[in-house]
């Protein structure tokens, strides 16, 4: 006979549960989930037409699932939309940008982003746990207070 013990529980986030916080320009950030032990983060984003991330190297993989919207890699020619997974592994090279209203994606992310300058210079590092820091910060500053993030 074999038996189960009984294990930890499965944590539930309903969609209200975390709120967007407002990055400028009608962008939204909303973080989920940080483990530092794994180097990971994932969060959900609401993209407008014409935002872009400055362009960056993955020390880790990322996984980006599209809901709605459109986005691409000014560095490629195809168009993630909604039901689109793309697959990023460690070391790509790219330049995220909008090209419609209310572009919705979740990326889940292992290691840090290396922001780049033209030359490829490392500019600055965006990780989980300072994505974390300042999604708090905006969730006070915006009178959400702090939010439930899953954290470990």
């Amino acid at each position: 006979m074999t038996t189960t013990a009984p294990g930890r529980p499965a944590v539930h986030l309903g969609a209200d549960d975390l709120p967007f916080v407002d990055i400028g320009g009608g962008n939204k950030l909303k973080v989920l989930c940080v483990k530092e032990d794994e180097g990971l983060w994932i969060v959900e984003n609401v993209f407008q037409p014409g935002f872009a991330v400055e362009t960056h190297r993955h020390t880790g993989p990322v996984y980006g699932y599209t809901t709605s919207g459109a986005w691409k890699y000014a560095e490629y020619d195809y168009v993630n939309r909604a039901g689109s997974f793309l697959f990023e592994p460690a070391g790509s090279v790219h330049t995220l940008t909008c090209v419609e209203p209310d572009t919705r994606v979740w990326f889940q992310m292992y290691g840090a982003n290396l922001n780049l300058d033209a030359d490829g210079n490392i500019t600055s590092v965006t990780d989980g746990p300072g994505t974390l820091r300042a999604y708090r910060a905006l969730c006070e500053a915006q009178g959400f207070g702090r939010p439930n993030v899953l954290v470990g």
